[in-house]
């Protein structure tokens, strides 16, 4: 999975703006990057439409395709964690920015205006980007430093997992150490490279879905 960045903050500090100069600098530099907005409620599907019908009828999901954007409407009875909606994306991404998600487990760039109170219980704080001096440990940058906070996100989160490889086990992340991922990347890739026709590999995307044998406890 791509790294995530949650940019989180009270309302009207300045979150979006943030993300919209971030996205503007990251892309700039060459790489792509994806962002997810929390919102506690949203519509994108209007009565009486076909993609409206096709879910009515029973579609477990829906996609709207049109020249320039494709909208995928997902229906779901809870409200999906970020994790959740970060697998969605793939892996073609360089980083994925959030807003919002502030208890997520994801690391955390706080916004906030100078006299204003900080977020509280806020895990994995990395920064906190503000129009002054602030009292926190976590690395401060001015809200017009854009460049050095890229640089952070570029040298501490895209840069490091540039090279990567996502194992899901029953639609669970499994956490792997360095030692079982070069394990597990060289004998995806030798088998890989053995097939007729394969040149050089850049991305690999495998998916087994099995039926248990009869017996066999899920």
């Amino acid at each position: 999975m791509p790294p995530v960045v949650s940019i989180v903050g009270r309302s009207e500090a300045g979150k979006t703006t943030l993300i919209e100069k971030l996205v503007g600098e990251l892309v700039g530099r060459g790489y792509r990057v994806a962002t997810i907005k929390h919102a506690h409620e949203a519509s994108f599907d209007t009565p009486g439409k076909d993609s409206w019908r096709h879910l009515k009828a029973g579609s477990a999901a829906a996609a709207l395709s049109t020249p320039g954007q494709l909208v995928l409407i997902l229906p779901r009875s809870g409200e999906l964690s970020a994790a959740d909606i970060e697998r969605f994306f793939g892996e073609d991404y360089d980083l994925i920015l959030t807003e919002g998600f502030k208890r997520a487990d994801a690391p955390k760039i706080e916004v906030r205006r100078a006299g204003g109170e900080p977020l509280s219980g806020l895990a994995r704080l990395v920064a906190v980007v503000t129009d002054g001096k602030i009292e926190t440990k976590a690395r401060q940058f001015s809200s017009d430093d854009v460049k050095g906070l890229a640089d952070l996100l570029e040298n501490g989160f895209i840069r490091p997992q540039a090279e990567r490889l996502s194992l899901y086990v029953n639609d669970a992340p499994l956490t792997l150490t360095a030692f079982p991922k070069k394990i597990i990347a060289g004998i995806l890739l030798g088998l890989v490279a053995s097939l007729k026709g394969v040149g050089i590999v850049k991305s690999l995307d495998i998916s087994l879905r099995r039926k248990p044998p009869p017996g066999e406890k899920l």
